[in-house]
Parts: structure tokens; sequence; C-alpha cells
């Protein structure tokens, strides 16, 4: 008997021992839209290691990490919020937090999830650790009103900011104590914000506007300064063209001083100095931008686009601020990611079924990894970005 013991424990010992050691800042989630699933991939041999199931409306989902890159919080649109283990390839905890939900955040000290909600309004704070709940900020305004809650970040200094799309407002919740958070309010920014950044170094907090022409800017080194109107004159109603699918913010680019932003209603992508929030060039592309992203190195901005143009993407030359190159990788183009350094890019092909993976120097395409019709990609290298 206490031979097959020790004889079971050599097994189990060895299996352990000789699993594949697998690094943490190597890993993504690639999300399926239709299915509630999501696929645990390895960035630098493409290929995928696991599929997690189970984790709700992933119609629209984001992504954001732990700081020691082990664990994924996967925020879903049916107001769930999932913990995944990327390690040993398994769901951690799910919860269901609110009736519809649209993002969220991680705290700078990597202790506190964050998540924004339509219905009820507000945002929540949960235990990073255990999912359990810290703290509610119901977006209260007017007569007891609740305002649906967009463009969640997190902001140095423990702090998230966020937006209330009814409202018209930005709020600052510095939550150093956890149980008690405190907020600033920042009014009257302008009409519907949809969605919102924070720029790398974690200063400047963009709004976009869908019922007024322009953004809102506020500046988290002199918030006594308010929030600024930016670009209040670029385009006039009757120039708007039909928006098919609103941009994401979230996928902004900065390059240098300038930041490029997709524009509503306009075949155009902006191109702002960051120094004077004024506008520098509208450069024209072929279509409704969704996703502006900038490699790394900060040389190019890539680009995809809403239906029916959603088959292609286009590549800014960033010294040129003009278009350089047009490529169609396939149907239903979702989202795009860049590896931590730029050689890669990685995208998603909602209605092809399949993540195309290029050289993003040479244009010349990797590989192809199959998934469920695929939106968001998300890398674990974000762990270590302010407001990603």
């Amino acid at each position: 008997m206490l031979k097959q013991l020790l004889f079971l424990f050599w097994l189990a010992f060895s299996a352990i021992t000789l699993a594949e050691p697998r690094a943490t800042g190597d890993l993504g989630l690639i999300i399926e839209r239709e299915s509630g699933s999501a696929l645990i991939v390895n960035t630098t041999e493409h290929k995928q290691l696991a599929r997690i199931e189970n984790l709700g409306d992933t119609s629209h989902a984001s992504v954001v990490f732990s700081r020691d890159q082990r664990y994924a919080y996967l925020f879903a649109r049916d107001g769930g919020l999932s913990k995944i283990d990327l390690l040993q390839d398994r769901l951690v905890k799910r919860i269901v937090q609110a009736g519809n939900s649209i993002g969220g955040a991680i705290s700078q000290d990597g202790r506190i999830v964050a998540v924004s909600n339509y219905t009820p309004g507000g945002v929540k704070l949960f235990s990073a650790d255990t999912l359990e709940p810290i703290a509610d900020i119901p977006a209260e305004y007017g007569a007891s009103q609740r305002s649906k809650v967009i463009g969640l970040a997190d902001a140095p200094g423990q702090r998230f900011i966020f937006s209330l799309f009814d409202a018209g407002e930005i709020w600052l919740a510095d939550v150093s104590d956890h149980q008690k958070p405190s907020l600033e309010k920042f009014k009257n920014i302008g009409k519907q914000p949809y969605d919102g950044l924070i720029t790398p170094e974690g200063r400047y907090y963009v709004a976009g506007l869908f019922g007024e022409p322009g953004m809102s800017v506020l500046d988290l080194w002199h918030t006594e300064a308010g929030a600024k109107h930016i670009l209040p004159n670029y385009i006039k109603e009757d120039e708007k063209l039909p928006v098919f699918k609103m941009p994401h913010l979230e996928g902004w680019a900065m390059a240098g001083d300038y930041v490029f932003l997709p524009a509503i209603g306009k075949h155009e992508v902006l191109v702002i100095d960051s120094r004077t929030w004024q506008l520098v060039k509208a450069i024209p592309v072929l279509g409704q931008p969704v996703f502006v992203r900038a490699r790394p190195d900060a040389r190019q901005v890539w680009l995809n686009f809403a239906f029916p143009d959603n088959h292609q993407l286009q590549i800014i030359d960033v010294k040129d601020l003009a278009v350089s190159n047009t490529l169609e990788p396939g149907k239903g183009v979702l989202h795009l990611e860049f590896s931590p350094r730029g050689e890669q890019v990685w995208v998603a092909l909602r209605d092809d079924n399949q993540v195309v993976v290029y050289d993003s120097y040479h244009l010349k395409e990797l590989a192809r990894i199959p998934a469920k019709k695929p939106n968001g990609i998300f890398f674990s290298a974000r762990a270590h970005q302010i407001g990603l």
C-alpha cells in the first residue's frame, strides 16, 4: 500500500515538474463575441493555449490585467465581471454586478477593479482578489436621475475618472480610502460624452461628445481650471454623415506630441497637438474610423472602419500625416492590438472566424489563428500601461 501511494505521489510530482513553464508577459486574450468565451493565446508562438467559457454576453467586452499579469478581468455587456487565471487556464470567479455594463479599469495599486454601468447608472468597486464588493458610486444627477457611465479609466494617485453620458459631466473618484471614495465633479462639459481616454502619462482625460461638435479635455494637474471644450467648430450638424458604429476613443493613438482621434460623422482622422489642443490636420480616410491605434514606436497609426468598409485597414505615416497603405485582411475587422514593442499587429476578423497576425514593418502576414467570431484582442502587457 505504501509503495502504491509513493508511486502515485511520484507520478503527480513528475507531472508538475514536467509541465511546460508559461511566462505571463507573453499571453493575451481573444474575445469570442457570440459564444461567451475567450481564447488564451501565446503571442510569440501564435497559438491558442486554452478556451475559457461561460463568460456571459461578450458581444461588447473589455479586459484589464493584474499587475503580475497572471489574472485577466473581463467586463461583459450583461454586467458580468469575470476573473480568469491565465496560468491555470480557468475561470476563477464570475459575478453579475449590474444589468448592463460597458467596461472597467483596475486601480494603480492593482487592488481594486472598477466597473462602469449603464443599468443602473454608476460605478462599482470590487476587490481584485475576491471580487467582493467594496463601494458603489451611483451616477445620480438632477432630480434623482441616474446617468449611463462611459469612458472609465484609471488615473494616477489611486483615482478613477469617467463620464456621465446623460448628465454631461466628468467625475474624478479618489479611492485611496477604499471604503469611502471621494468625488470631484465637473459639470457642463458638453452634450452626451460617448467615450473617454486618458493620455499615457495620465495627465489629460479626453471625452468625445456625440451631442455636439468637439471634445472636452480635463487637465488632471490643474483640475481647478475645469474641463476645456476643444474643436467646437470642427463640423456643422448638416455636414455629418450617418454614424453606423460609434468610434472608440479607447483605441486612441498618441505619437509624439500628436493625438490621432476618429472623427464622428466624417471620414477623417483628426490630428491634434497635445500641447495646445488645436487641430493640426484632418486626414481623409476611406470610411468611418472606429479604432485608431499607434504602433509603439509612434511611426505608424493603424485604423479600422465601420460597415460597409469593415473589410479594410489603413495605415497613416506619422512623418507625412497621410495614408501610406491600405490592407484587406478579411471580413468584419473589429479590433487590432500591437505586440508590446510593435513588431506585430493582431487583427480580429469577426466574419472570417479568425485572427490574422501581420509583421507591422513589412506588412507581411505571419499567421492566422482560428477563433469564433472574434472581436476584442487584449495582451497582458496592458497591465503596465495607464488607461489600458
